[in-house]
């Protein structure tokens, strides 16, 4: 075993923690799922694509209005891919089981590093959310009730939209966000910074503890449910434990659902199965 890099991992041992390929053999058959699911979704359902959020290609987002409804709530999606893979035509699929409960839904895209940094990525999936605050009404949306989802970077970017001066940043009057759900999210990046994913992200110490959620303190934050899967690495149930922890001792609203059974690439599809908790405890977060 070589030094010790972060906890009591050597190198080989916290890229393998955080190398979710490696541990999911099977990875592309999911992520292929994912966008084949998706393309059926797109194909069936009433939506509004690619909404342009800001002046980038990347800052663009798919809208799945409810028929009929004026004023529904709103979950918005954030992809992952370790902020430097995917799209957002990967998550349609979870549309459908939000819009048959009356919750509009919306799959958010943004530009990838190392065209650009986290910091920058952050302020993207910010300028989305502020953006529907503002336009939600004309899309049959109430801006009273959004909420944020995401999954693993994703789940980091859900994080970091339950944070923050809305006011001084986006000039809204109020927070936008009413709650978030972060799916196998990462909270620390420090061991990202440590990491395999270093020669990519390019993240430097200021900006590991400026993203870093477990780090910020949460006054005035929205509510924030937690899940990671069963079968993720030791690493991910880490996080979450310590993000939580975190944000209880100072006062903020955190819960979890356990994902039994589930790895990195099948714990998010939780979150479109109506008889699963995830799914349910999102439901009611948002319907009250």
């Amino acid at each position: 075993m070589g030094a010790k890099v972060y906890r009591d991992y050597d190198q080989e041992g916290l890229d393998d923690q955080l190398n979710n390929r490696k541990r999911v053999p099977d990875y592309q058959d999911h992520i292929q799922r994912w966008a084949s699911e998706s393309e059926a979704v797109r194909a069936r359902l009433t939506s509004l694509p690619d909404l342009a959020f800001g002046s980038s290609a990347g800052e663009r987002l798919d809208l799945f209005p409810v028929p009929g409804r004026s004023d529904a709530p709103l979950l918005a999606f954030i992809h992952g891919g370790y902020w430097q893979l995917l799209d957002k035509h990967h998550f349609s699929f979870p549309a459908p089981a939000f819009v048959e409960a009356g919750i509009a839904y919306a799959s958010i895209n943004y530009d990838l590093a190392p065209a650009v940094t986290i910091p920058e990525i952050t302020r993207q999936i910010r300028a989305a959310v502020a953006w529907l605050a503002r336009e939600a009404a004309a899309h049959g949306i109430d801006p009273t009730r959004l909420y944020v989802g995401g999954h693993s970077a994703g789940g980091h970017l859900a994080a970091m939209t339950a944070l923050g001066d809305w006011h001084g940043d986006f000039g809204l009057d109020r927070h936008p966000v009413r709650g978030a759900c972060s799916v196998s999210g990462l909270y620390e990046l420090e061991p990202i910074h440590l990491s395999y994913q270093q020669a990519v992200l390019k993240l430097d110490p200021d900006q590991v503890a400026e993203q870093s959620p477990t780090r910020l303190p949460p006054a005035g934050a929205a509510p924030v449910l937690c899940a990671v899967g069963g079968d993720e690495s030791r690493e991910f149930h880490d996080q979450q434990s310590d993000f939580l922890a975190a944000w209880h001792a100072a006062g903020a609203s955190v819960s979890e659902v356990a994902l039994p059974g589930r790895n990195h690439f099948t714990a998010v599809d939780a979150i479109r199965e109506t008889d699963h908790p995830l799914f349910q405890a999102v439901r009611d977060m948002i319907l009250g």
